[in-house]
């Protein structure tokens, strides 16, 4: 089987809070981005966040179904969307991969419980719901493709831990970055928090990874950076 992991983690680590947090606005950074840093909230009350994480209205500028059809995978293929949340990529991920399975991780333990929940509800066997560490994507197998979707920007000591993500890849394994373009946008983080190409590609560099593709057309406010493994 072919493997795949997608990351976009959406947990919210370093401060707990005991009520969940409002959902965010329109204009404020969208679901699926972890936060190494100590973010003001954790991503408790999973119920409420789905609202948000969740909102059809999303569909418009995340363009999730283009996302995984320029992924181009088999329907064999395993998938760890590191960072799943509510399952907005997960639950489309193994409707695409009858034969294939979805290793949902996240750091949050609400949004492990919740999505371990909506896999059952909805019938997803080849989902599989699994917490991991801030620093570590922990995966259990070699995979294919990583995917990174809306996160790059929080994950602290990141040539640190994409040296443990290209660890997991298989030979012929890639990494998919999607994160926002600089500029004025009606979504993502503020600018100031923001990752251009270049600098992720120097950052993975040092990891051992090299870009060999920039897709900036597919998405209005996002790119896509390719990287393998460096020779």
């Amino acid at each position: 089987m072919k493997r795949l992991v997608i990351l976009s983690l959406p947990g919210v680590l370093g401060c707990a809070a005991a009520a969940p947090a409002p959902a965010p606005t329109p204009a404020s950074e969208p679901p699926h981005a972890l936060h190494g840093h100590h973010g003001p909230h954790r991503f408790q009350g999973a119920e409420e966040w789905a609202k948000a994480f969740d909102d059809p209205t999303r569909d418009a500028w995340q363009k999730p179904d283009e996302v995984i059809k320029a992924l181009a995978l088999t329907d064999d293929a395993v998938v760890a969307d590191i960072g799943a949340g509510t399952g907005y990529f997960a639950v489309r991920l193994a409707r695409e991969l009858p034969r294939g399975k979805v290793l949902a991780v996240d750091v949050e333990p609400d949004m492990v419980r919740y999505l371990r929940e909506r896999a059952q509800r909805e019938r997803l066997h080849n989902v599989v719901s699994l917490l991991s560490p801030v620093d570590d994507p922990r995966l259990p197998e070699k995979v294919d493709l990583a995917l990174v979707v809306n996160t790059v920007h929080h994950i602290e000591q990141r040539t640190t831990y994409f040296g443990k993500l290209k660890a997991s890849l298989e030979p012929n394994g890639r990494v998919v970055i999607v994160d926002f373009k600089m500029g004025d946008l009606p979504v993502g983080p503020p600018e100031a928090m923001r990752l251009p190409p270049a600098t992720v590609t120097a950052e993975l560099a040092a990891a051992g990874l090299t870009l060999v593709a920039l897709d900036e057309a597919t998405l209005p406010y996002q790119y896509l950076a390719t990287y393998a493994a460096a020779p």
